[in-house]
């Protein structure tokens, strides 16, 4: 950590190291220097973040974009460049760091009231608007085929053909319900690919808790952890966003009688995110809705893959957890159905009052 702060431009030297934070990925750290300066120092988790060269060409030029659209710089995370006027160092041992401003702030696991979840949509519409004429196809694609429902499915049907765990006979309600919805899951895939819906830069973890708040206003400041930042669709973040943040139960609740999607924290969101973001396109508006559904179902789809192949990817606490997890999201997308018209009516009453053309 010593070594690797030196090499980067700070301002003074550092004289403070701490632990910081409670993420489960990047190793973190807060470096005071003797001038009072802040930042944090990251080594980025290459188990995860398998090119982490690409990682950070995509992070440090969508970051340092937004600072040039914006009046204040606490809108913006401020990545610090290193030796060579790249923003990362890379140590003897192969091992990858950054270093940021620390801006003052907090962040929250869940929304405490209805207005911290419209923050966040501020936050995740104020990204897509200020990135909306960053050409987002120069981005790397760190994570490939990511939100591709149409190759998760494939991924799916593979997992199923081999049933490695023989768990297939188990789960025969959950498969019937994914595969009688494969059509309608690839739309958002087919209409990216005939450009209806724009490519964009998206943030693909838009939950509450990579969006930092004033401590005096509670308003939103800025977007955090951009390790997954790719050229993608406004819907993917904003579907995510839905899925997890206007559900009434948590992602691995076991009781799906408390699974329902709430519709009052739907317009909160979907308010906020229009407001923050005005150059969405017509179709992008209609599809809202779509862009929920698709993307709890295309979890549900990854949640009951990894189910089927021995949960290989996501960390489980019990066995049937990637299972629980897939029910989850399968109930949340019934429910979706089942309110279709009202989340259809909300998006269009919110456009008309905020006087888009659809």
């Amino acid at each position: 950590m010593q070594k690797a702060i030196n090499y980067f431009k700070i301002e003074g030297k550092p004289i403070e190291c701490k632990a910081f934070g409670h993420g489960h990925i990047n190793y973190t750290y807060k470096i005071t220097s003797d001038t009072g300066k802040e930042y944090i120092l990251q080594r980025i988790n290459k188990n995860v973040f398998k090119d982490p060269e690409a990682l950070m060409e995509n992070v440090s030029a969508v970051s340092e974009f937004m600072r040039t659209r914006v009046s204040d710089q606490r809108s913006a995370l401020h990545f610090i460049p290193a030796e060579g006027g790249i923003y990362y160092y890379k140590d003897d041992r192969g091992e990858y760091w950054r270093v940021y401003e620390f801006v003052g702030g907090f962040c929250l696991e869940a929304a405490e009231t209805e207005e911290d979840f419209y923050e966040s949509a501020i936050a995740f519409g104020n990204f897509q608007e200020m990135l909306s004429d960053f050409p987002a196809h120069k981005l790397h694609e760190t994570i490939p085929e990511f939100h591709n429902t149409i190759n998760r499915y494939a991924l799916f049907e593979d997992a199923l053909e081999h049933d490695m765990c023989n768990r297939a006979k188990t789960v025969e309600a959950e498969i019937g319900f994914i595969m009688a919805r494969k059509g309608e899951a690839g739309t958002l895939q087919r209409m990216r690919e005939s450009g209806e819906l724009p490519l964009r830069v998206t943030h693909n973890d838009t939950k509450l808790n990579n969006v930092l708040l004033d401590p005096q206003t509670r308003k939103a400041l800025c977007v955090l952890d951009l390790d997954t930042v790719m050229p993608g669709l406004s819907l993917y973040d904003y579907g995510d966003s839905i899925r997890f943040g206007a559900s009434t139960a948590s992602e691995d609740e076991k009781d799906l009688s408390k699974v329902q999607i709430n519709l009052d924290l739907f317009r909160t969101y979907t308010l906020g995110y229009m407001r923050a973001c005005p150059s969405l396109t017509p179709m992008e508006i209609r599809m809202l809705p779509w862009g929920a559904r698709i993307i709890t179902l295309e979890l549900a789809v990854r949640f009951l893959t990894d189910y089927l192949e021995g949960d290989q990817y996501f960390k489980t606490a019990y066995p049937e957890h990637n299972l629980v997890r897939a029910r989850t999201q399968l109930k949340l997308v019934a429910d979706m159905e089942a309110h279709w018209g009202e989340m259809e009516a909300i998006v269009a009453e919110t456009a008309k009052s905020l006087n888009y053309e659809l």
